[in-house]
């Protein structure tokens, strides 16, 4: 690009050098200062990539483990969750790829097991730290009502599972894993006392709550926490849809239902 029209992009995070034929396509795209093409392709993972994308440095080898542990993690939520049976839904009808995407966004946006919840899990982090007696005297209380008219006020405290029975398995795990990577941090913290926080919050912990500590860990701020989310949990929603398009209706996989007074016509025949 000519120096003028370079000037006119502000941006921090990427810088483009154009071509010399060519002031419109970009020869060098650099981010955060690094050469993307010249330099970290084939050389950087995703992983390593994304951190950088979003923090504007390179990551630890402890930061790229904990983020690669949770995008595992949070890639497939599986069937059971409203945003990737959204997505097969869509998927199941023909609609094109990018429905069935915007269809698992919208209620894994939101604030029961979404990615705002991690938001406001994340800002609870910032508000308590890892002091125990702050966390059990707020979760005692009610969830404070949000600012943001956009969502409605949150039933339950973030990061915690309203109609879990105990913390699943996959949580415990997950959390070991990243607790592990990182042995002074945050899910290090919460695996010790993820008891006794249970116990205030009379609620399991979720894997929103485990997500949360792991991007404190990160050093991401909770706006670009939710959005990582929001990024990380679509493969498996998009895979889903994909499976369910060559499956098709018949082969939805709903939930049974053990009806004692089914009105139907086997009920009928019977009578």
């Amino acid at each position: 690009m000519s120096d003028a029209f370079s000037d006119s992009v502000n941006s921090s995070l990427w810088q483009e050098q154009a071509e010399a034929d060519d002031p419109f396509s970009a020869a060098v795209c650099r981010a955060a200062g690094y050469d993307v093409y010249g330099d970290l392709l084939g050389k950087a993972s995703y992983i390593e990539y994304l951190f950088l994308l979003f923090r504007g440095e390179r990551p630890s080898a402890a930061q790229a483990r904990t983020l690669e542990l949770l995008a595992i993690a949070l890639a497939n939520p599986g069937p059971r969750d409203p945003s990737v049976h959204a997505a097969m839904a869509t998927g199941v009808s023909g609609t094109p790829a990018a429905a069935s995407l915007i269809a698992a966004l919208a209620p894994g946006a939101g604030s029961h097991g979404g990615a705002r919840e991690v938001l406001l899990a994340m800002q609870d982090w910032q508000q308590h730290g890892r002091k125990l007696a702050n966390w059990e005297a707020a979760l005692a209380c009610p969830p404070p009502p949000t600012r943001s008219g956009i969502w409605p006020h949150p039933e339950h405290r973030p990061g915690f599972a309203p109609y879990g029975a105990s913390c699943t398995t996959p949580v415990r795990q997950t959390l070991a894993l990243l607790a592990r990577a990182q042995p002074d941090g945050h899910c290090a913290w919460l695996e010790r006392h993820r008891a006794p926080l249970e116990a205030a919050a009379a609620l399991p912990l979720a894997m929103s709550g485990v997500a949360a500590a792991a991007l404190i860990d990160l050093g991401f701020e909770p706006a670009a926490g939710e959005m990582l989310t929001l990024m990380l949990r679509l493969p498996g929603a998009a895979a889903h849809a994909l499976e369910q398009q060559r499956q098709g209706f018949r082969q939805f996989p709903f939930f049974s239902l053990d009806l004692q007074n089914d009105p139907g016509p086997a009920h009928q025949e019977a009578a």
